[in-house]
């Protein structure tokens, strides 16, 4: 079916979190509250099922007579109905969506871990703490730096009209 090597697979997984942070960075931008972690998790933990589902189906094709595939599914509900129950909204803020998408891919790094995808897991955690770490000093300068410039862009732009 799909001829991948594990180096295909983590490019997969990393070109998804890569442009889940390009779609973050201009949610960012526009003073969003789900930013460049939130998106880049999220793009993440899909391409985590779907590569896990790609290779799990080649590992037991054949083999079983039922779809492997089905407990990650309901994995994928349960979950995003626990993440929806991490999501507050008080007094007009938004909390708790990072983590609800870090419990996601966590969710996902189990998943590849229960079918024996270590380095799928590993390389998944390993971006995850990226995301969540070092993107959040990047999100934290573009805050500050579009709460400066885009207001006075935009005097700027009512004082010539």
């Amino acid at each position: 079916m799909f001829e991948f090597t594990i180096l295909d697979l983590f490019l997969n997984l990393a070109v998804a979190a890569g442009l889940g942070l390009i779609l973050g960075f201009e949610r960012t931008i526009a003073g969003k509250r789900a930013g460049m972690r939130t998106f880049a998790l999220v793009s993440l933990s899909a391409a985590l099922f779907v590569v896990v589902s790609i290779l799990i189906n080649d590992m037991f094709l054949g083999r079983v007579n039922f779809d492997p595939m089905r407990v990650p599914a309901a994995i994928i509900s349960g979950i995003g109905f626990i993440g929806a129950g991490l999501i507050l909204f008080r007094e007009n803020a938004l909390r708790g969506l990072t983590t609800a998408a870090g419990l996601w891919v966590a969710a996902g790094v189990g998943v590849a871990s229960g079918f024996g995808l270590y380095a799928i897991a590993t390389f998944t955690t390993l971006l995850t703490l990226f995301i969540f770490t070092a993107v959040w000093f990047v999100e934290y300068y573009v805050k500050h730096f579009a709460r400066k410039t885009i207001p006075t862009t935009i005097e700027k732009i009512k004082r010539k009209n």
